[in-house]
């Protein structure tokens, strides 16, 4: 009962498909980074707005504080655009996760069950190997009390008794 290639070209598939799917997982893992790493860039920029508009304030300028205003205003957008599309990216990347684990999983599945299959082939191959010294060690015994028996007289009554 040898591992079949089927099984074997299953196992195949099953690992290119955990590859796949961890590659679409480090996928959307980067996208979900690039999209906080935007958000953290616009807080970021949100801040220095309302410094702006606060050395506007303290010098005077009107334009500093406009351009703290409108930079404020377009960071606070910008945020609000980014939110709900991390939060989708969130459940994408829990679904890619999910996939992931599964297919590993079934990999896994298909490599123990090979595992057993080879450790059932190689006990039994150890059984047929044992079996045949056994038949060995019985016949090489059987023919030692084959050829002892030739050795004595066919007729043992003729026979003078030894002393």
């Amino acid at each position: 009962m040898a591992v079949s290639r089927a099984l074997r070209r299953l196992l195949r598939v099953r690992d290119l498909e955990e590859e796949q799917s961890r590659l679409a997982l480090e996928s959307a893992l980067g996208e979900l980074h690039r999209l906080e790493q935007a958000l953290t860039a616009a807080f970021e920029r949100e801040r220095r707005g309302r410094r702006l508009v606060e050395s506007g304030v303290q010098t005077g300028q009107l334009a500093d504080r406009l351009a703290g205003f409108e930079e404020t205003r377009s960071a606070s957008s910008h945020a609000l655009i980014l939110q709900p599309r991390i939060g989708s990216k969130n459940e994408e990347v829990s679904e890619r996760r999910q996939e992931f684990l599964l297919k590993r999983m079934e990999r896994r599945q298909a490599e123990t069950l090979i595992q057993e299959t080879e450790a059932k082939e190689a006990v039994e191959a150890a059984r047929r190997g044992q079996q045949s010294l056994d038949d060995w060690y019985s016949s090489r015994l059987y023919r030692e009390g084959s050829g002892a028996e030739d050795d004595l007289p066919a007729n043992p009554v003729h026979e003078s008794p030894r002393r």
